[in-house]
């Protein structure tokens, strides 16, 4: 039982921080690829999340082949949890290899922005937003589904 207390504890910090509903996302700040901040604002319409390679491939398959700003054009920002990586594959060839994407890749190299988001691993997070504030989410574990809902996102 006390160990069951002390876990219930140790996982109440990833449960506060989920993204439900209504709930105001906490701004973050990261680099991208390019060494270039970006910060979650209020324009931002859909966060997608990827906690692993197989996430990542599935936005890559789903807009890999479009235009460079087609998630931007959307206000649509990627962000990959890149900490597994090794630090000399990250920066020797994974990041370089992401520099030639058409599409923005927000990397968090320690995994806190990524973990507020729970999720399945292999699957892209879709985190719908409405000036800041969670108005829904879904889960992609194709790179078509994906793509679809991308397509069908409104532009402004």
């Amino acid at each position: 039982m006390k160990y069951a207390i002390t876990l219930l504890l140790s996982l109440m910090p990833l449960l506060a921080s989920a993204a439900e509903v209504g709930e105001r996302l906490t701004p973050f700040t990261l680099l991208d690829q390019h060494d270039q901040a970006y910060s979650l604002n209020e324009q931002t319409r859909v966060l997608l999340v990827a906690r692993n390679m197989d996430g990542a491939k599935l936005v890559q398959a789903a807009v890999g082949e479009q235009p460079k700003g087609y998630l931007e054009a959307r206000d649509a920002v990627f962000v990959a949890d890149i900490q597994r990586m090794p630090a000399l594959i990250s920066k020797l060839f994974a990041i370089p290899a992401m520099r030639d994407y058409s599409y923005r890749v927000v990397l968090d190299r320690d995994g806190k922005v990524v973990a507020r988001y729970p999720g399945a691993e292999d699957k892209v997070l879709w985190i719908q937003l409405e000036q800041g504030v969670v108005a829904g989410q879904k889960e992609y574990a194709s790179a078509e589904a994906l793509a679809t809902a991308l397509k069908e996102l409104p532009q402004p």
